[in-house]
């Protein structure tokens, strides 16, 4: 699977633009600030319905513009598939495959699996448990539609019962049995989640640990541990136990939306033991994982957005990972850096197809491809 054109109008810096792709290796090539990542974003809306930079649909159209279009011509399973994003301000989004209208955008996600790393995943080190969550759930539904139901329709539940909740604390009326009408679901649809996650995350430690050994030369270890409630005793047990404090709190102080991720280098908190490099490589390595854990699912190649990576990296690194996703069983990659010096020369030792795009500081792009 392979992007082979991108057409955007009035999306966030650009006006009006074509550009044709390699299957392979894309480098968009420009100073900081001149809409590099904008363009991996608008990749990135074709496959998710949504931007991964700023999750308020308006605020990505161009200043002063009433509208934005973004559209992809793919190759997937030699087939053409036609993308259509559209928004209007004022207006419900719409996004269109081969020229129909999905009911549902959530019936989209999957067909066109993507993996993006940028500095922005600096979050699942630094931030709290809901970004590391949002990891987990973001991978997961790109391969199982029924996990991203279930995690809809949880989510609707913890709000109700979170409702509840308030509720009862200001009308100082507690009702047990309009509570447990939530905790069905919440158990019910928690403990799927819940098991799904956990499969999920034995599968990608090992992936996860091979592309860090491979990008550090195996000079740290590695790990990932799913931290849950649930592993602590039965999920209806574990509601029933926490009334009390709910009912203080007025909130759902247990379940699946507060499990966690730990991620550490060495046993250690890679937050506090690792350097800045040690802290990107594994955020490389665990979206490399990603990457593998999508395409042994799905069967297909996801596209690779690699956003300004390269910074903090030494020499060596960033040949390893090049060298890396240039590998067969790596699809097409889409590369944003500021130093055109660092990555040509890699790109033409490793005799690869690539295209660079040197993106002008008026949004403008001049192409200089080389086959």
């Amino acid at each position: 699977m392979y992007l082979k054109k991108l057409s955007v109008i009035n999306f966030k810096n650009y006006n009006e633009l074509e550009i044709n792709f390699s299957a392979k290796i894309n480098c968009f090539i420009g100073r900081n600030g001149v809409g590099k990542t904008n363009l991996l974003d608008a990749i990135y809306y074709l496959s998710m319905c949504k931007s991964y930079l700023n999750p308020i649909d308006i605020q990505n159209i161009k200043y002063d513009e009433d509208f934005f279009v973004i559209q992809g011509e793919y190759t997937r399973n030699e087939n053409t598939e036609d993308i259509y994003c559209g928004l209007k301000r004022t207006k419900k989004k719409i996004f269109k495959r081969n020229k129909k209208e999905y009911e549902k955008l959530s019936d989209h996600i999957g067909l066109l699996p993507i993996v993006m790393i940028s500095p922005l995943d600096n979050s699942l080190i630094l931030e709290g448990s809901e970004e590391r969550r949002r990891f987990m759930d973001s991978v997961i539904s790109q391969y199982d539609k029924d996990y991203l139901d279930q995690l809809i329709r949880y989510n609707r539940a913890l709000a109700q019962r979170n409702k509840l909740l308030k509720d009862f604390y200001q009308t100082r009326n507690f009702d047990l049995e309009s509570l447990e009408i939530w905790d069905d679901q919440l158990i019910g649809l928690g403990e799927k989640i819940h098991s799904t996650r956990v499969k999920f995350v034995e599968n990608l430690i090992p992936i996860f640990q091979d592309y860090y050994n491979r990008i550090s030369e195996n000079r740290e270890k590695v790990d990932l541990i799913y931290d849950s409630q649930l592993y602590e005793g039965e999920f209806k047990d574990l509601l029933k136990n926490s009334i009390d404090r709910d009912r203080m709190l007025q909130y759902t102080t247990i379940g699946i939306h507060k499990d966690d991720l730990t991620l550490s280098l060495n046993g250690f908190p890679i937050k506090k033991a690792g350097s800045q490099g040690q802290q990107k490589t594994l955020l490389v390595s665990l979206k490399l994982a990603q990457f593998d854990f999508i395409k042994q699912i799905s069967g297909l190649n996801p596209v690779l957005l690699l956003d300004d990576i390269f910074d903090k990296f030494d020499k060596q690194r960033v040949r390893q990972i090049i060298e890396l996703v240039a590998e067969h069983h790596f699809g097409q990659i889409f590369i944003t850096d500021t130093n055109q010096d660092r990555l040509e020369p890699i790109l033409r030792e490793i005799d690869i197809d690539h295209s660079l795009f040197i993106i002008e500081s008026n949004g403008n792009v001049a192409i200089s491809k080389v086959e």
